[in-house]
Formats: C-alpha cells, structure tokens, sequence
C-alpha cells in the first residue's frame, strides 16, 4: 500500500515511517504541515494518508482541515487522523462526509504496534476505525439525540462497537455473546432507527452516522 504522512513532530514521522516500511508498505512521502499533505496527495496518489490533527503554522486545526478538503479533491485516498487529545466533532464531521476510508485514533495507539497496523489496513481497505475514547465521547454527547434513547443498554453497547469499527464477531467476543445474540441486537437497531432492509445505502453505516449524529 502507498503511504503518505502528515506529521510536524520528527520523531514521530520517522517512526511512523519505519514501522509502515517494515510492515511492507510504501511510504512515498513524510512531510511536516498541511500544504505538504495536499501537494504529496495530489503528487503521489496514495492509497491513504495519516494525518496529525495539529500542525503549522498555529497547532491548532490545520491538519484535519486539510484532510477534509484532501477528501474532497481525491475521494479515493483513505484518511488516518492522529489526535493527541480527543476532539471529537472532527471525527463526527468527516464521517458525516465520507461513510468509508476513514480512521480517527489517539496518538497513544501507535504504541500498540499490532492494533496500529490492524488499523491501516482496515481504514485503507474501506472500513472506518474509530478511538474507543472518541467513541464514548461522541457517545455522551449523543444521549439526547432523537432514536439513541430507545435503544437498551446491550444495544447502545454493541453500536459503540459497531461505531469502532468491530465486526460481528468481533463484538460478540467483546460482549461475551453469542453471534446470533449480536445479529439480533443490531436487527433491533436497524428496526429502532427505522432502517428497513429496502433502503439502498449500508443500514451498518447509516446506524453508526446516526450515533455520530451525522
């Protein structure tokens, strides 16, 4: 997979460099602020891109702004946000905009070099792979939300599971379910949110836009 990195701390972006290289990936260009993310994507045309949330010139928002619009100017790469600290209506915004390709992770992550990796290669393949502590924040945030009331305790838990990007069975591990009890919660949900098996779009992905308040 091409690789393309966003990041103004040198050590990190080194380091980041070194573990996709040695997981077989190629990374074709490390760089250190927004403009250079949007030149090297227009440049190189990776698969994804992993951006910092903070970069020059005012640390604040310039990273995941130049995500967004790099999503815009080339839908097909797949972006990984790396935050230090959880700001979670980036994550709620970029999924709103794009349903697929998409990761949000704690900079505490990279520490865990196998989950990492997992990561990658799920948000590059098309998935979504969100922080658990994004999630719980987004969580709070959407308790009033019309149609998230009504689901019961299991249920709210297996979407935030879902919202992490964890599949059946990996949710059914997690709970201590059994896999028919999960698909029987998520059927409820898709019932609870009004999602009938006609629609077009992936009632998996709309349910966790509805929990992101999308």
């Amino acid at each position: 997979m091409r690789v393309v990195i966003a990041e103004d701390a040198v050590l990190l972006r080194e380091g980041l460099v070194r573990l996709l290289t040695d997981a077989g990936h190629e990374v074709t260009s490390a760089v250190g602020d927004a403009n250079a993310l949007l030149a090297a994507v227009n440049t190189d045309a990776p698969d994804l891109a992993i951006v910092d949330v903070r970069m020059p010139p005012t640390f604040t928002d310039e990273g995941i702004r130049a995500a967004v619009l790099m999503r815009k100017q080339n839908p097909t790469t797949a972006v990984l946000v790396l935050s230090q600290y959880v700001e979670e209506r980036y994550a709620a915004d970029l999924i709103a905009e794009h349903s697929g390709g998409f990761g949000y992770l704690l900079k505490d992550r990279v520490a865990d070099v196998e989950e990492f990796l997992e990561a990658v290669d799920e948000v590059a393949g098309g998935g979504t792979v969100l922080d658990p502590e994004v999630v719980t924040q987004i969580l709070v945030r959407s308790r009033k939300q019309e149609g998230l009331g009504q689901l019961s305790p299991r249920e709210s838990e297996v979407l935030q599971l879902m919202a992490e990007g964890k599949s059946n069975a990996a949710i059914a591990s997690t709970l201590y379910l059994s896999a028919g009890a999960v698909e029987k919660h998520i059927s409820s949900i898709f019932t609870k949110f009004g999602l009938t098996a006609d629609v077009t779009e992936n009632r998996r992905v709309l349910a966790v836009l509805k929990f992101l308040g999308a």
